[in-house]
């Protein structure tokens, strides 16, 4: 996944059948979120070479 980022816009660009899926389905997530008045917070760190996952949780 090529991930983008330009001034307040965030790109997130599938580069094979299963990144498209699965960014379809985070598209899914993030539209019923906001349409429910939640949110994604991040949970713990996201330290690159140490901890190579981003946890989010729905609020």
């Amino acid at each position: 996944m090529k991930i983008e980022l330009e001034g307040s816009l965030l790109r997130m660009i599938p580069e094979n059948e299963r990144e498209k899926a699965e960014l379809n389905q985070l598209w899914t997530l993030v539209i019923g979120c906001a349409s429910e008045g939640k949110k994604l917070a991040p949970v713990g760190e996201y330290i690159p070479g140490i901890k190579e996952v981003a946890v989010f949780n729905i609020e």
